[in-house]
Parts: structure tokens; C-alpha cells; sequence
């Protein structure tokens, strides 16, 4: 009886490849964004992130088509399926492993199931109860010494890269351990760690699935609100989020009026609109 609706759009920020992910089935939606690995830093994976993510992104997607599965336990099993993949040829039991932070949604009858591990943002607007924002952002909490360091600009430089360096090197210790914070890389057990819950498809007029580098005019630019991103993503689509991004983001190149690891990062936005009937929901009328 539900009408949900999905679109994306995904862009490459600065790097050799987007380290992004998203995926649609009927049912749910998934977005990753794969922690970024200095080259000068180790790598315990012959493969890199971006096939960590994609190989992440496909078990899960699969895997929550089960509706009888909850969501954590999805992300548990999709960690233990990626690690069976490349632990031949791969040295997984180290810090030096590819990560990604996981928010996915999904379709159970009358009810939409969602899970966020670390600082993607999950945006629901409940209608006459306001937008309600997900996210994880521990991160932000350990390193602090490092993380002031890197945000120091100018971005593009040398200096700036061995100083956001030097805080990856510190993040990967505190990774996925008490005191730290939690993201899906080689450990079933970060699945525990994800902030988890279910909302009424009745109440839900719209969501957003969006990586940090898609949810920065919001909480890092203040460029926009919540309710105004979401106006924005339903009139004009994705796509014209990632434009507006990458135009605010060429307006400070060099981080002097928002400071940031890199000048623009990958971006990826999922757009979800739910429509009922109007015999069973007369209010959902406003929304076409």
C-alpha cells in the first residue's frame, strides 16, 4: 500500500577514486562512505576501500531483503561475508584495514527499520513531528590534538596532508574499541555499536540517506537547515544537492572559512519519499 519512493546521485570530492557507495532494491537503502587511507600510511588490503565499500554495500543490500533479519545482525553477517572474501590474500587483523561508516533503511510492512554506524546522516521528516536527524559522531570526540592540527588550512598543501595523515594514524588506534569510535571494517562487532530504530511509514513524508561530505551545508557550512535540505533534494533531486555543495565548497578553496580535511569530499545523497493513499492517510495529499 506504500509508494516509496528513491533517487541518488554520488560525486568523486578530491582523490583518485569516489569512496562512496549507494544501492536501492525495492525494499531498502544502503550508503557507505569509505574512510579515506593516506598513502603514506599502511594498508593491510591489496583491494583498497572503494572495493571494500562495494563488496560491503552488495551483502547488505542483499542481506536486508530478509525482513525477518534485523538490521544489525545484517550488518554483523555483511562484515563476516567481506572478511571471508579477502582474508587469503589480505592481512585483516590490523589496524591498517579498509572502514566505512554504514545508514541504511528498510521497507517491513507498515514500519521503515533504520541503522546508522558512525557520521552518516539519516534526515526523517515525521510530518507533524518535526525532522528527526541520526548520526554518530564519537569520532569527533577522540584525537582531538590531531584532529584541531588537521583542520588547519591551507588544504591542498604538503604540510595540511602530513597533518590529516598524523590524525589517521591516530584514529585507526582508537578504532573499534571502548573509548574510541565504531565504523564496519574487519570486526562483526561494530554492528553492536550502530544506532538502530523503527518509525510508522505512516508518519514518514520524506528521509535522507546522506555521507558527511553531502550533509555539510547543513551541519558544517550552516548553508541550509534541515527542512530546507530536504525541500531542496525533493524539488530538485540529489543531484542539485551535490551542485549547490561543490559550489559553496569552490567559494573557500583553501578551508579559510569552513575548515575541513580536504577541499571537497566524496558526496552521496539518497532521497526517499513515502506516499500513502489518500483514504488512509488525507494529510499525504499536501505533499503532491
Amino acid at each position: 500500500m506504500h509508494d516509496v519512493q528513491v533517487s541518488v546521485a554520488s560525486a568523486q570530492g578530491v582523490g583518485a577514486a569516489n569512496e562512496d557507495t549507494v544501492l536501492a532494491s525495492p525494499t531498502g537503502v544502503v550508503v557507505l562512505d569509505g574512510l579515506s587511507a593516506p598513502q603514506d600510511l599502511p594498508m593491510g588490503c591489496v583491494h583498497g576501500t572503494p572495493w571494500f565499500v562495494r563488496q560491503l554495500g552488495t551483502q547488505l543490500i542483499n542481506l536486508i531483503g530478509d525482513s525477518t533479519v534485523p538490521l544489525r545482525e545484517a550488518l554483523r553477517s555483511a562484515i563476516s561475508k567481506v572478511n571471508d572474501l579477502h582474508h587469503g590474500s589480505c592481512t585483516l587483523d590490523q589496524e591498517a584495514v579498509p572502514a566505512s561508516t554504514v545508514v541504511m533503511i528498510r521497507e517491513r510492512g507498515n514500519v521503515l527499520d533504520y541503522l546508522v554506524l558512525s557520521d552518516n546522516v539519516l534526515v526523517l521528516d515525521l510530518g507533524g513531528d518535526g525532522i528527526r536527524t541520526v548520526t554518530d559522531k564519537r569520532v569527533e570526540e577522540v584525537a582531538g590534538k590531531e584532529m584541531r592540527a588537521a583542520l588547519q588550512g591551507p588544504t591542498g598543501t604538503a604540510e595540511h596532508a602530513a597533518r590529516v595523515s598524523a590524525l589517521v594514524a591516530v584514529q585507526r588506534r582508537l578504532r573499534n574499541r571502548p573509548g574510541g569510535y565504531w565504523v564496519a571494517a574487519t570486526d562483526p562487532a561494530a554492528a553492536d555499536e550502530a544506532t538502530t530504530g523503527s518509525v510508522s511509514l505512516t508518519q514518514v513524508r520524506q528521509a535522507a540517506l546522506l555521507t558527511d561530505g553531502a550533509s555539510r551545508l547543513v551541519d558544517s557550512f550552516g548553508a541550509l537547515s534541515w527542512e530546507q535540505l530536504l525541500d531542496l533534494l525533493r524539488t530538485e533531486g540529489p543531484t542539485a544537492l551535490l551542485d549547490r555543495t561543490r559550489k559553496v565548497e569552490l567559494s573557500d578553496p583553501v578551508g579559510e572559512r569552513w575548515p575541513r580535511f580536504k577541499q571537497s569530499d566524496d558526496a552521496t545523497a539518497a532521497y526517499v519519499r513515502v506516499s500513502l493513499p489518500a483514504s488512509l492517510h488525507p494529510d499525504r495529499q499536501q505533499l503532491t
